[in-house]
Parts: structure tokens; sequence; C-alpha cells
């Protein structure tokens, strides 16, 4: 989470990191959750691609935020689209991702990158707070 005062240090920060990536195609491939088959919590799609050119931009954008003194998830970037979340106390199907593990889309070329603001809950939504266009 990025505190409302320094939003737009970052959008300005990131803006260099977003104009050094090159065009690329992208594609969702495959599913998987985040929590166990019993009580699953997310589900999404991999996204694979060109996925080196991707992986820097998420380094570059790791780094400028740290940078900035903000803080970063030190796992492993792993590109994924966010299909749904389960919702806790409900039936879920955790087997849902394996049906589509062998599933292969078209590719799309990446115009742009957006920085979205998220509010998760009952009804949840993203609101765009920039974008930059790739391949400039």
């Amino acid at each position: 989470m990025v505190p409302p005062g320094r939003v737009a240090e970052l959008v300005a920060a990131a803006a260099p990191a977003v104009a050094a990536t090159p065009s690329m195609t992208l594609r969702l491939a495959g599913a998987g959750r985040f929590g166990s088959r019993r009580r699953p919590q997310v589900f999404w799609a991999g996204v694979t691609g060109d996925g080196d050119a991707l992986g820097a931009l998420a380094g570059r954008l790791a780094a400028v935020a740290r940078g900035l003194g903000m803080p970063v998830e030190e796992r492993p970037f792993r590109a994924h689209l966010t299909l749904g979340r389960w919702r806790p106390g409900r039936p879920g199907d955790g087997d849902l991702p394996d049906r589509l593990a062998g599933y292969q889309g078209p590719g799309w070329p990446v115009a742009e990158v957006e920085l979205l603001e998220s509010h998760l809950g009952p009804a949840p939504r993203y609101d765009r707070v920039a974008a930059w266009p790739l391949g400039c």
C-alpha cells in the first residue's frame, strides 16, 4: 500500500522505469490458486509471453519503490491475472484451476502499464491512478 501523500512521488519515479520497457506480447496460460484446495482464496490465470521483459519491468519498479523507502514483497515475481476470490466461509471449488491447467490463450500486444488503486471488499473496484505507454 502506498501512503496517499506519496502517490505522486511514486508516479514520477516510475515513469523512467516504464519508459525503459520495450513493447511486448503476453498471453494467459494455465491457472492456479492461492490457498489450499480445501480453502482456496484467489483464483488466477498465469501470464506468459515476453516474460523476460515483464520480469525486468517488475524488477525496475520494485527498485523504484525500494529507493523511495516503500515496502516491497521479497517473494519472487510471478506474473498472473487475478480472476476471482473465494469468500471465506462459503463453498469454493478448489479444483477449478486444475481444469484450466492446459489453457493457452491468444497473445496480445501490451500498449501501456497502468498503476491501479485497489478497493477490495463486498463490491471491489480498481481506479486508474496513472498510465505510461510502452515501446516509445
